[in-house]
């Protein structure tokens, strides 16, 4: 028998595992993972933002587990010879609307307690000639970094130290137990003495076969990406986003430098008609019935009808996605929009309706779950960790 159990190979899996290791080194501990190896979902699929906390709530867990893992992430990198890069973020405002919001951002920024720098047009033209806006501001904390990289690195950690890691292992099934949590493989049955999950796409389910009820149901966005030629790799020096709407969601089309060098331009976000679809053409009927039979998530479908047929327009037409970034990045054309992988976001929805906006954990009494884990995710990888570690040192020792 396992004394820890861990579900899920991606950053927070690993950073959970590599935490509760080194905690407690001489207990058994193993990592399952139904992909054949790490980071194959929203870990090694979005932009590679080092966050530094611009949009959070004051005092949420977002914001504070942001604003740590955003110097935690890069410490761990230098630790481990992984190349990141803090370049710095400009919101760009490019409206006497979006000025006015900016002035809301400015504001909550300071609550977070970020630095931070007002730019007047002049002083935006002068740090980013390519963009144009009435103002921005620049936020120097901001990085990049590939992710994937970085839950490689937790994962070789975690076995270094004696750690436990299972590739292509998909869990079918779980029993809690008055002593123990039951882990079925599909053929296999695997006990631990307590069990973490950090199941991303699938957290719902899995808490679900815990045998409880979440209070929410996954929602997959896709978000598609386009990167530009090489020929524009050095189009931007910083990270680029506009300034986003608060009725919406997400955060807008953005230009994003990437540690390869290149730049990325998005992402939009439309409904994935798979929990796992990242193209158009992934297509599951058992998930497309799942979620047209969830009121909650019919009710957010139903009250963002208009935005959510223009986020379906532009990702079919990409004119439209380009009138996005143009109006901050004129000098972009069409033909500078070329194909890069989409990724898929697992928005938390409950059954009133309600886009879960913080993480959101469900926990048994042999069981710590991460139920909802959006953005900055991967930023937060560290303390959202030691969070967990926390949660289950309560359970061991309660």
């Amino acid at each position: 028998m396992y004394d820890f159990i861990i579900i899920g190979g991606g950053i927070l899996g690993m950073s959970t595992a590599m935490q509760l290791k080194q905690a407690w080194p001489d207990k058994r501990m193993l990592l399952v993972e139904k992909e054949a190896g790490p980071a194959r979902h929203q870990t090694g699929r979005n932009s590679g933002v080092i966050h530094a906390g611009v949009y959070y709530t004051p005092g949420s867990h977002k914001a504070r587990f942001c604003l740590e893992g955003n110097r935690a992430t890069k410490a761990f990198c230098e630790a481990h010879g992984i190349a990141y890069d803090s370049c710095g973020k400009l919101l760009v405002a490019t409206s006497e609307l979006e000025m006015r919001r900016m002035q809301a951002l400015w504001e909550r920024t300071a609550a977070n307690g970020l630095e931070r720098e007002w730019l007047s047009a002049e002083q935006l033209a002068e740090r980013e000639p390519n963009i144009t806006g009435l103002g921005a501001i620049f936020v120097p904390s901001s990085g990049i970094v590939d992710f994937a990289e970085v839950a490689r690195a937790m994962g070789a950690e975690f076995e270094r130290l004696g750690g436990e890691i299972r590739y292509g292992v998909k869990v079918t099934a779980l029993e809690e137990r008055s002593g123990e949590v039951v882990v079925n493989t599909g053929g296999d049955a695997i006990s631990g003495r307590y069990l973490v999950s950090c199941a991303g796409l699938m957290a719902d389910r899995v808490i679900r076969m815990l045998g409880q009820n979440p209070g929410f149901t996954i929602c997959p966005f896709r978000g598609e990406y386009y990167r530009l030629p090489a020929r524009h790799d050095r189009i931007v020096d910083h990270l680029i986003y506009p300034i986003p709407d608060p009725a919406m969601p997400f955060l807008g089309v953005h230009l994003t430098r990437m540690i390869d060098g290149g730049v990325t331009v998005g992402p939009n976000a439309v409904l994935a008609l798979s929990r796992e679809g990242y193209r158009w053409r992934d297509v599951s009927p058992l998930d497309l019935a799942r979620m047209f039979s969830d009121p909650g998530i019919l009710r957010v479908l139903g009250r963002n009808l208009r935005p959510g047929l223009a986020e379906i327009k532009n990702s079919l037409h990409r004119r439209g996605y380009l009138e996005l970034v143009r109006q901050y990045c004129p000098s972009l054309t069409l033909d500078d929009l070329e194909p890069w992988p989409a990724g898929v976001r697992a928005q938390a929805v409950t059954r009133g309706g309600r886009l879960v906006d913080d993480f959101l954990f469900v926990n048994t009494r042999r069981s710590v779950n991460v139920g909802n884990a959006p953005s900055p995710a991967a930023t937060s990888a560290l303390p959202i960790g030691a969070h967990i570690l926390g949660k289950v040192r309560e359970l061991v020792e309660g």
